[in-house]
């Protein structure tokens, strides 16, 4: 075989208190995609800052065709054909499409940029990427996947041979992920070097040749061929654990109704729904991108209109205080727009709901919110850290830990796991197991398959804005629930 084009040797990085990378030696073949695996903290997010010049290594090399590189920065890293496209996107949202793509190096003559060639050769671009803007679109006005598109065709422009993405699905719809997919094999086709980093092992398992496995910033394991390479074998790799270990569902007594809903009707609901969730049981939702997962779990949070029982109770569908007030609450998908206040710290961001007068009783936050770091594990350097710096798992904890010093008979859960590292996710689900045993009802909405039927007790699947189904845990298949989420089937 051909030698790596992009070669990371005894790559190593510390910051203060930490060693983020240790000795981090694999590979990165032309024309392959090769996957990043590891959980949050594995080293994955230094080692893509490190391959784009934004640290440099403590000791160790970089090598691209052979050549050891440093760089004294992004900009060195760019003009030597690197290019890492992450999560929050690089661009300048009130600029057309054309002038982020040439944004430094614009076309030009006698020092006047030539509007006519820089929008050619971002229309030849564009058409190269099967990208269907214009160049006169602002960048503003584009949904994410086309900016993200966006930033690859930037990437090309600087004639890139070695793209990075950082989770780039995480936002995007399946047809937009299916557009991502395409670029890719188009990428590879072209014989450049591509690493992906991404937490869905189906993913992974679609598009990638190869995949190394971090874990606590070490070097775990390079499988230069995934055939014949289990999804449980990889996972393992990363968490240092059985994959039975990860889900690990717990029996349970199931009780009575705890949410009895009717006729429940609301924005993106295209059909009246019924929903029951008896005490103690997981109930998950699976659909796809718009089948009304949200706006199921919105309307039930007191947004929408139709018969609601909580606990043999009316419930009061005047919106989310009323909601509360009646003992159903929600984790939203998005939790950094919806969930989290990013710039609070981390013990107002469990206390807030429980806020009822106009003074706060700092001793009494104090000490639930220190009794709610160790009961859910969150780490923390303190209560007083700003909850924007928490991994997205433990965010998650501390959204749940807001909602369990009130009188909660039901919890919303939308995504829950969605951004979180394999570990963090049975951190999750053993949170849940251990609320449906104090006898919560739990709705949990899902896009990951394995998740709803290794998490839920039963399942309802949604299409179209309507629940089609309602399957029990072990009448569930993976074909079968996929099946009845596909469009035409409800």
């Amino acid at each position: 075989m051909d030698a790596p084009f992009l070669q990371f040797e005894h790559v190593t990085k510390s910051f203060p208190g930490v060693k983020a990378l240790d000795d981090v030696t694999f590979g990165v073949r032309e024309g392959s995609v090769h996957a990043l695996c590891g959980e949050n903290g594995a080293g994955k997010s230094t080692l893509l800052k490190v391959l784009s010049g934004v640290h440099a290594p403590d000791s160790g090399q970089l090598r691209l065709g052979g050549h050891e590189v440093v760089f004294g920065g992004a900009a060195q890293a760019i003009a030597a054909g690197v290019a890492v496209i992450y999560q929050e996107l690089h661009l300048v949202p009130d600029l057309s499409v054309a002038e982020n793509l040439y944004l430094g190096h614009f076309p030009s003559r006698g020092g006047w940029v030539t509007r006519k060639q820089l929008r050619d050769d971002c229309q030849a671009m564009l058409d190269a990427l099967s990208l269907e803007v214009s160049p006169d679109d602002r960048v503003a006005d584009l949904p994410i996947a086309q900016r993200q598109m966006v930033e690859v065709a930037k990437a090309l422009t600087r004639n890139a041979k070695v793209i990075a993405f950082d989770e780039p699905t995480s936002s995007l719809s399946s047809r937009e992920v299916e557009s991502l997919f395409a670029t890719i094999a188009k990428l590879k086709e072209q014989g450049k070097v591509v690493l992906y980093v991404s937490h869905r092992m189906d993913e992974i398992r679609r598009i990638c040749d190869a995949a190394t496995v971090l874990r606590d910033g070490r070097h775990v394991e390079t499988f230069e061929s995934l055939e014949g390479v289990s999804t449980d074998t990889i996972v393992e790799r990363m968490v240092g654990r059985r994959i039975e270990d990860i889900f690990h569902f717990r029996e349970r007594p199931i009780g009575s109704a705890m949410l009895v809903a009717k006729g429940v009707t609301g924005p993106g609901l295209e059909a009246p729904a019924d929903v029951t969730v008896n005490a103690g049981e997981i109930v998950g939702v699976f659909g796809l991108v718009g089948a009304g997962r949200t706006e199921l779990l919105k309307a039930l949070f007191g947004c929408g209109k139709g018969e609601v029982e909580v606990g043999g109770e009316p419930m009061r569908l005047c919106g989310p205080r009323g909601a509360i007030r009646d003992g159903v609450v929600l984790c939203p998908e998005d939790r950094k727009k919806e969930g989290i206040i990013a710039l609070r710290s981390v013990k107002e961001n469990i206390n807030i709901a429980g806020r009822k007068h106009f003074w706060v009783n700092e001793k009494a936050e104090k000490a639930y919110a220190d009794s709610m770091v160790a009961r859910l594990g969150i780490k923390t350097p303190s209560l007083d850290q700003l909850v924007k710096n928490l991994s997205g798992g433990n965010q998650q904890k501390a959204i749940l830990a807001r909602w369990l010093g009130s009188d909660v008979k039901v919890i919303l859960l939308d995504e829950p796991t969605r951004g979180i590292d394999v570990g963090a996710k049975s951190e999750i689900y053993e949170i849940i197991y251990g609320l449906a045993e104090k006898g919560l009802g739990i709705l949990l909405v899902s896009s990951e398959l394995p998740e709803v039927m290794g998490v839920c007790d039963r399942i309802l699947v949604m299409n179209g804005g309507r629940i089609v189904a309602s399957v029990a845990r072990g009448e569930a298949t993976e074909e079968g629930l996929l099946r009845l989420a596909l469009p035409g089937a409800a």
